[in-house]
C-alpha cells in the first residue's frame, strides 16, 4: 500500500532521483507464529484485537540494525499530538524517521514504552490503520526536502509557511464563465502583486482560519 502510493508522481520521481529514500517493513515478517499472526485478544476484555508486543519489537530491532543505530519512531495514533506545518518542518531536518502503523484496537502499550515512540495524529478521527496518516506525514515532510519539488520556491509560498493561508491562484484563460483574473495580476508590477497577495492571504485567513491570526 505504501510503496504503491509513494512510488507515484512527485514522490516517486524524488525516490528514483535519490532525494529521499523509503524502506517498508512488514511486521508480519517478524512474528514467530507459523500463521503470521501478530494480534491477540485484549486483557480485561473488550471488542477488537490488539497488536502483540513481540513482533513489533523484533521489527524495531531490524530497523535499528539496518540503520546502524536506534531510530526515531513516530507512532500514528488518534491519541497523539496533531500533526501540523511546524512539525513537518522539524521532521524535514531529520536524517531519517520510522513510522509505526498500528491496526485494530492499537498496539500493546509495553512495546510503545520500550521503543519510546512519539504519538502523532493527523486529526480527531479514527482510521482502519496507520498507513494513510503515515503517508500524509511523509508527503508533507518530503516536499520540504531539497530537490523533491521542481520549483524550490513552491514550498516557501505554501499556506501556513508564514502563519497565513495562501492567497488565491489563477491561470489562463483570463476569463472563465464571466469571472476575470484580478487586474493587478496582469499588471506586471511585482511590488503591487506581492502587496495584493499578502492582503488576500490576510483576508482569507481571517475568513477561514481566524485561529491562526
Amino acid at each position: 500500500m505504501i510503496e504503491s502510493v509513494m512510488g507515484e508522481s512527485i514522490l516517486g520521481r524524488a525516490i528514483d532521483a535519490g532525494h529521499i529514500g523509503l524502506k517498508v517493513y512488514n511486521i508480519r515478517d517478524y512474528t514467530l507464529d507459523k500463521h503470521g499472526r501478530v494480534d491477540d485478544y485484549p486483557y480485561g476484555g473488550g471488542a477488537g484485537m490488539v497488536m502483540e508486543a513481540e513482533p513489533v519489537w523484533r521489527c524495531f530491532e531490524a530497523v535499528c540494525a539496518d540503520a546502524g543505530h536506534r531510530v526515531r519512531v513516530i507512532h500514528l495514533s488518534p491519541q497523539g499530538r496533531v500533526f501540523d506545518h511546524k512539525m513537518a518542518a522539524e521532521y524535514a531536518e531529520a536524517d531519517e524517521l520510522a513510522f509505526l502503523c498500528g491496526h485494530y484496537e492499537g498496539i500493546d502499550e509495553r512495546v510503545l514504552e520500550e521503543i519510546g515512540t512519539e504519538d502523532v495524529s493527523i486529526g480527531d478521527y479514527v482510521l482502519t490503520g496507520g498507513e494513510l496518516p503515515a503517508m500524509v506525514i511523509m508527503d508533507a515532510v518530503a516536499r520540504r526536502i531539497s530537490g523533491v519539488l521542481h520549483n524550490e520556491n513552491s514550498a516557501a509560498e505554501d499556506s501556513f509557511e508564514n502563519g497565513l493561508l495562501e492567497y488565491p491562484q489563477y491561470t489562463r484563460p483570463e476569463e472563465f464563465m464571466g469571472r476575470k483574473v484580478p487586474e493587478i495580476l496582469l499588471s506586471g508590477h511585482h511590488a503591487n502583486v506581492e502587496k495584493w497577495r499578502h492582503e488576500k492571504s490576510l483576508e482569507r485567513t481571517r475568513e477561514r482560519r481566524p485561529d491562526l491570526l
